[in-house]
């Protein structure tokens, strides 16, 4: 059972949810896909290819259910690149694509950290089986108190059985869920389930379904 910590300063209005649910790729993770972008530049390639290739769902979705490996993904978007490029840059740019560092936005895990003193925080994410690593690797293994990933879980957003996941994982009920996601149609999933969603551009975005007044000053994403 989630513990609050204690809180300073005034509590927000009694909220509508009593767990938060969150992504965690484009809200609170970033890739750098710099290097990839250059090797793409130095191959002749159209900026952005290698990305449109490896997220394509045919190769991307077996890797965020498990059923291959990180390298097997490389391995893939190198085949598919091949005739284009030659199969020593293709394979340069699979390894590239794979292996590209992120960062992670600290603003919007300051304003999840605050969150959590209230609620329980719950990262529902579209993922490889390297997830927990991951996190662990941009210092935020202790950022949820519990993280449900695709590959794990065998499942992807928006497929309802993920949402209901978190829900059990947080011990609330659906419709007692706040959802957050930069992508709208996982948005309109959480929705169609009762629960109140947010679809995120912005740190901005949080501040108000997150019952914070706006301190920082900020006023783009990351």
């Amino acid at each position: 059972m989630h513990t609050p910590a204690p809180t300073t300063g005034a509590r927000p209005p009694a909220t509508a949810y009593d767990a938060v649910l969150c992504d965690l790729d484009n809200v609170v993770r970033y890739y750098d896909l710099t290097r990839v972008t250059a090797l793409e530049q130095a191959a002749g390639l159209p900026e952005g290819t290698t990305a449109g290739l490896a997220y394509d769902p045919g190769l991307d979705l077996p890797l965020l259910l498990g059923r291959i490996t990180p390298e097997e993904w490389a391995e893939a978007i190198a085949a598919g690149l091949t005739d284009r490029v030659g199969p020593e840059r293709a394979r340069e740019l699979g390894r590239a694509m794979a292996e590209a560092p992120s960062r992670a936005d600290e603003t919007v895990v300051a304003l999840l950290r605050r969150v959590r003193e209230r609620v329980p925080l719950v990262l529902v994410t579209n993922a490889t089986l390297r997830l927990h690593d991951d996190l662990a690797a941009l210092g935020l293994g202790d950022l949820a108190d519990h993280v449900v990933g695709s590959a794990h879980e065998g499942v992807a957003k928006p497929d309802p059985a993920i949402y209901r996941i978190a829900a059990a994982r947080a011990g609330v009920r659906v419709d007692r869920c706040l959802f957050v996601d930069d992508r709208q149609e996982n948005v309109d999933a959480a929705l169609a389930l009762g629960m109140t969603g947010v679809l995120f551009r912005e740190p901005a975005d949080l501040h108000g379904p997150f019952g914070f007044g706006r301190t920082d000053g900020r006023t783009g994403g990351g």
